[in-house]
């Protein structure tokens, strides 16, 4: 513990000499350094320099890699504040001498330049004297920017925070980042030991970053072999032929998040991936979390092209996926036998028939969401009842067709239920409250949210059985005081959640 304590402290003095004492004169941080023509006039032009087409040879600067990453355009700059790798904002002090587009600078390396500026006598600060092994420790701990920043400290400095063993995630955020030229600087930097490729980078996460584009994910398809996880949640601009160059080039790809890339259609391999593949093999893509929320364009036919390329999938999360119908999930069903959660909410064309195939997936099935799906009713949930009874989290929020005989059969076919939403099911009263707290008492969340029919008695029912209970939303609900004290007697560590104002 008391070491744990000491690094924790080490962390936060290293993020606050960050904060304090910046690095570089007159700059608060990477996205804030750009060179002007006054800043480190070489007397002969680099070989690898980072500039914009057309940019005068005045402004470029040294390259000896340490990414300075995105600033806005001068038009934007005085309005609009620097972002860093990652994503947070800072006040450029040299916003006004920026040239009139976009750069990714790449800056020297810190003590090449200083040499005679530097006094005889050297004063070594506490943290100087910590050895390697420790400062990587308290590095690992930095975000994407902050290591960055770390790097411009002095030459020890750069050499630890460039280590490859610190680099398996790169993180950007930001609406106004230029998240293209951020990769593409970060990648070359840490694809110097073995060029083009870069072997440590397994997560990427671009949540968030509007100006992010296919280029972008081109650069990282074709340098991050051993990518693992990727995220581009908002990122608008992707189109399916990025993310079929990213699964087909980064085969151990497993977790793939892409809500909100609305143009985004289906997942498949390129067609040149597809000729490599033996008929044995067949086409085939490993990832085991997907998540398509608000992939507005997805349909029936797309799902079907996801499904018999992805049949490893366990998370699949197709939120506000609007034109699917029942037909999508018969493919799901067929091809995806091991899927744990799924998630359909405000799918409105998906009905009963939809879950009769949802509940082909059987024993597997262990989290489901149909929340305002209005053409769901009992017959449906009879048979997600019937053939899935390890079912732990259902969220049926907004299905009025659903009344007491449909949570009557859930309760005593899942008995192992640990979360249920039924909000806003006026159909649902004190009859199905009792029914789940005579089979299911291990539930620990319950919301009866707007439940029109429920009283004090099925309240007290839950209570009474359901010791477990952490979670009670009742508001908008006509239940007494009286009752909702019983519940806070049986169940001291549930949260009641109401909208009554007699009861505190």
């Amino acid at each position: 513990l008391k070491r744990q304590f000491i690094i924790l402290t080490l962390i936060f003095y290293v993020q606050a000499l960050l904060f304090f004492f910046p690095a570089g004169k007159g700059s608060s941080s990477i996205s804030s350094d750009i060179s002007s023509s006054t800043d480190h006039t070489p007397t002969k032009a680099p070989k690898n320099v980072a500039t914009t087409e057309g940019l005068d040879s005045s402004t470029r600067t040294l390259s000896t890699p340490s990414p300075g990453l995105i600033l806005p355009s001068k038009s934007s700059s005085l309005s609009s504040p620097a972002l860093s790798s990652n994503g947070h904002e800072t006040n450029s002090s040299s916003s006004s001498s920026a040239p009139a587009e976009t750069v990714a600078v790449i800056h020297p390396q810190p003590g090449t330049h200083t040499r005679s500026r530097q006094s005889k006598t050297h004063h070594y600060a506490p943290i100087d004297l910590l050895p390697d092994h420790t400062l990587l420790q308290i590095f690992s701990h930095l975000s994407t920017n902050q290591l960055c920043r770390c790097a411009r400290v002095c030459r020890r400095w750069y050499n630890l925070a460039w280590d490859p063993r610190l680099w398996s995630t790169i993180q950007l955020t930001g609406e106004l980042l230029h998240a293209d030229r951020a990769i593409r600087v970060l990648t070359h930097r840490l694809c110097q030991d073995t060029p083009n490729i870069c072997l440590t980078l397994e997560t990427v996460v671009v949540n968030g970053c509007k100006r992010l584009t296919d280029r972008g994910l081109h650069v990282v398809a074709q340098c991050c072999p051993e990518l693992r996880r990727l995220e581009v949640a908002g990122c608008y601009n992707i189109s399916n032929e990025a993310v079929f160059e990213v699964v087909s080039r980064c085969p151990n790809l497993e977790h793939l998040n892409l809500s909100g890339c609305s143009k985004v259609t289906c997942i498949s391999l390129t067609q040149e991936a597809s000729l490599q593949l033996s008929p044995l093999h067949g086409q085939q893509i490993s990832i085991h979390y997907l998540d398509m929320t608000d992939c507005f364009s997805l349909e029936d036919e797309g799902l079907r092209t996801i499904a018999s390329h992805c049949p490893r999938l366990t998370h699949l999360y197709l939120r506000r996926c609007t034109r699917l119908t029942d037909e999508a999930l018969r493919h799901l069903a067929l091809h995806c036998p091991s899927v744990r959660e799924l998630s359909l909410s405000d799918c409105r064309l998906v009905g009963d028939f939809g879950l009769r195939e949802v509940a082909r997936l059987e024993g597997c099935l262990r989290y489901l969401s149909v929340a305002h799906c209005t053409r769901i009713t009992d017959v449906g949930m009879r048979y997600v009842a019937r053939y899935c009874p390890r079912l732990r989290y259902l969220n049926a929020r907004g299905c009025e067709g659903l009344t007491d005989h449909g949570l009557s059969h859930l309760a005593r076919s899942c008995p192992r239920l640990k979360s249920l939403d039924v909000g806003k099911c006026p159909l649902v009263s004190d009859s199905g409250l009792e029914q789940l707290a005579m089979y299911c008492q291990g539930l620990r969340r319950v919301s009866l949210r707007a439940c029109e029919s429920v009283t004090g008695r099925g309240l007290k029912a839950l209570a009474a059985n359901c010791c477990e209970l952490q979670l009670l939303n009742v508001q908008d609900c006509e239940v007494s005081p009286e009752a909702l004290r019983f519940v806070r007697r049986h169940c001291r560590r549930c949260v009641i959640e109401h909208t009554n104002p007699a009861f505190y």
